[in-house]
Formats: structure tokens, C-alpha cells, sequence
């Protein structure tokens, strides 16, 4: 079993914007599955599908950012998940709009989501998708940046970014982390 966790702000207000890229993907991956992702269950809304022979529980944190953690931490107890099998999907803004990055483990860097995730569950041993949305503007505040929504010109760059992270999220699911990191960093 999988959870696919992509992490955003609930609320049309946030629905855009630079930080909701989890949200983003998540939505893009339960329409291409063909499953809505509706289902109230461990403080996110969430999907169940089958791909294959594994299950994959799709959610998204209604925690708000820098709280996901709780609701990550509930989904990680209820399904009894190895952190291992726990794919996080979020913003990076050290990352170029249209580039992905994935990582097997390691630290939450500056963002606040991770950093909630990290705390919560204790662990930095579980795998991530980093979907850029950089670079910001240099002198300006961050927390403007991430919270605006994307202009009309990078529209097509963030199409291009998920689309390679749901083409990372299929070979994880089939081949493994490592062929997948293999294949796109």
C-alpha cells in the first residue's frame, strides 16, 4: 500500500497559487485514475484506487501548510504505513518552474509543510516529489511569492512540472524510488 499526500491550503482563496502544487497534483492524478478525492478520512480529503496489485490512498491535507503534519501523521497511524511507502508531493522554491526532484529522505529544508510532516511523524525517512516553482524574485518576500497565483506565461512550465511528477509517481509505483530518481533528476 501507498499514500500519495499532496500538500496545499484548503479554501478557493488558495486554490492557485504557488504553494498549492500538491493539491494540484493530487487533483491532476485522481483525474487521470478516473477517482475523486472527496472522502473525509484523517483530517485530509482522500481517494482509494488500485493500480495494479497495490493500493494507493490519494490525499490532501485540510490542515492548512504548516500544520500538515497532523493530518499526515493521523493518515500514517490509521493505514499503519511504513513511512517508506508515505510519497509527499509539494512546492520547492529553490527549484526552477517546470523542473522535479525527487528524494528518497532526508530533511524538510525551509518549508514549513515538511518541516509539520517531519515533526509529527518523527522521521525524514520517507520519499518526496518536488515540483519547482521558482525562482522567486530576488528582495521580495517569499511568503508573497508562494502564496500568488502563477501568471498566465507559466501556466504551460507548471503543466510540464506535473505532468512529470505524476510520470515520476507511476514509475515509483511500478519500478521503484530509485529507477524513478534515476530516470528524472
Amino acid at each position: 500500500m501507498w499514500a500519495v499526500v499532496g500538500l496545499g491550503n484548503p479554501g478557493r482563496r488558495y486554490a492557485e497559487t504557488r504553494h498549492n502544487v500538491g493539491f494540484m497534483f493530487i487533483k491532476g492524478v485522481a483525474k487521470a485514475w478516473d477517482v475523486r478525492v472527496k472522502k473525509n478520512k484523517f483530517l485530509s480529503k482522500t481517494a482509494e484506487v488500485r493500480r495494479g496489485s497495490k493500493k494507493v490512498i490519494l490525499a490532501m491535507p485540510q490542515t492548512f501548510m504548516n500544520a500538515s503534519g497532523e493530518a499526515v501523521r493521523e493518515l500514517v497511524r490509521g493505514m499503519r504505513l511504513e513511512p517508506e511507502r508515505l510519497l509527499v508531493v509539494y512546492d520547492d522554491i529553490d527549484i526552477p518552474l517546470g523542473e522535479i526532484r525527487i528524494r528518497k529522505d532526508g530533511g524538510p529544508g525551509t518549508h514549513k509543510g515538511m518541516t509539520s510532516i517531519v515533526q509529527e511523524i518523527a522521521t525524514t525517512r520517507f520519499p518526496r516529489i518536488r515540483v519547482g516553482i521558482g525562482p522567486a524574485p530576488s528582495g521580495g518576500d517569499i511568503v508573497q511569492f508562494v502564496l500568488a497565483a502563477f501568471r498566465r506565461g507559466e501556466k504551460g512550465l507548471l503543466e510540464e512540472s506535473l505532468d512529470k511528477a505524476r510520470e515520476a509517481l507511476d514509475l515509483i509505483l511500478a519500478s521503484g524510488i530509485d529507477r524513478a530518481m534515476n530516470h528524472f533528476n
